[in-house]
């Protein structure tokens, strides 16, 4: 380790500043079609395999279910090691237990190797976070992690647009070669561009505990986790809707899905250009709460009452729902600071992903009693709490 006495930013050129962000978000996009692809077996699964929606769900569930186990102690190893170590070391796990996923057979290997392939994708929310705020400086953060943050909903919309229509038309197997190629990829350009950012000169065990300060990173971690519901709600089961209740074909529906995670990358992009603008992350974390609220709402109105205005209102409750994640992801890592960022980085992807984990198998349980429309407006009551969580004044200026 190193003293910092020249800025980080300005230790490395630009062009490399951002293509160590874009390798870190190529990284963060193999993740999420690792994470999310396998939501988009659901549809096969429960008509061709004669699994149940929540049993489906429940496979859906397997790789949250190894991320939320694994992402504080990928954290830690990032504080230790560094962020290159990590991106490698989880990608390389990711991979193999992808792989294995595309060769077993019954549903509880399956849910093991999408579990193993989790559990290794999960490395790349805490190392590819620090990254951003070890090599950006504080008024670029927003915009920077913004990008960084599309590649969640990037993730899902090629997921979308290829792992339903792969099972639907070559089988399970050949759909899980998705993730497989993309975490391949991934490994190879992290191996390439991606370095460590300069951290101050001191040890990791006497960096100050963030959380003894005060309240600020436990309630954007209770914020997240509220938000966190009405995103799967609408990412776990909107394809599933489009070709159950609304008969469209798996590609038809997989092509809206995809170009509704591109506008949700758009809209996480813009929320973290505006918290640079307006010099916060928690008051535009705020108003998209807001937000979740009514376009879950409007979804739940309209599905029961309008299916076609629907299918708009599911496009951009997907956007809307997705917009917090950079917001809390940059605040969170600030705040953490340069030794303590992955942990609270680890903590918060793990209380995320502990609901995510759950949204799919009881959302199918709650669709299957009350419909749709139903599962809907109750997502909107979580967003409806958050609000008032949100620590707009524990903000402090970033550094």
């Amino acid at each position: 380790m190193t003293d910092v006495e020249v800025p980080a930013h300005e230790r490395i050129s630009g062009a490399r500043r951002w293509s160590i962000l874009g390798a870190g978000t190529v990284a963060q996009a193999a993740s999420a079609i690792t994470v999310n692809g396998p939501a988009f077996l659901i549809p096969t699964l429960h008509r061709d395999e004669g699994l149940s929606l929540a049993q489906a769900g429940l496979v859906a569930s397997a790789p949250l279910a190894g991320i939320m186990v694994t992402l504080y102690a990928w954290g830690a190893v990032v504080d230790r090691r560094g962020e290159r170590f990590g991106l490698l070391a989880g990608l390389l796990l990711a991979l193999l237990g992808s792989v294995a996923a595309t060769q077993v057979h019954g549903l509880p290997a399956l849910a093991a190797t999408l579990f193993v392939a989790g559990a290794g994708a999960a490395a790349t929310n805490s190392a590819s976070g620090r990254v951003v705020v070890g090599w950006f400086p504080p008024h670029r953060r927003g915009l920077a992690m913004g990008i960084r943050q599309m590649a969640a909903p990037l993730g899902v919309g090629i997921a979308a647009a290829t792992v339903a229509v792969l099972a639907e038309r070559y089988g399970v197997a050949t759909a899980l070669g998705v993730p497989a190629v993309a975490t391949l990829v991934s490994l190879v350009v992290v191996a390439v561009v991606v370095l460590d950012p300069p951290r101050p000169a001191t040890s990791v065990a006497a960096a100050p505990n963030p959380y003894r300060a005060d309240r600020f990173l436990a309630r954007i971690h209770g914020v997240s986790l509220l938000l966190v519901v009405p995103q799967f709600v609408v990412w776990t089961y909107a394809l599933t809707w489009l070709v159950t209740d609304l008969g469209w074909t798996a590609a038809a529906a997989g092509g809206v899905v995809a170009g509704a995670q591109l506008v949700g990358a758009a809209a996480r992009v813009g929320a973290g250009w505006l918290s640079d603008l307006v010099g916060s992350r928690m008051r535009p974390l705020r108003w998209v709460a807001y937000g979740a609220v009514a376009t879950m709402l409007v979804l739940a109105v309209t599905a029961q009452l309008a299916p076609a205005v629907a299918v708009v209102a599911m496009v951009v409750a997907s956007a809307v729902t997705v917009a917090d994640n950079g917001l809390a992801f940059t605040a969170v890592a600030e705040r953490g600071g340069p030794f303590w960022a992955g942990r609270a980085l680890g903590v918060q992807n793990t209380a995320q992903n502990l609901v995510a984990a759950a949204v799919p198998p009881v959302a199918g349980l709650t669709i299957a009693a009350w419909g749709y429309p139903a599962t809907y407006a109750l997502a909107a009551l979580f967003p409806v709490l958050a609000i008032a969580l949100v620590p707009v004044r524990g903000e402090r200026p970033a550094t």
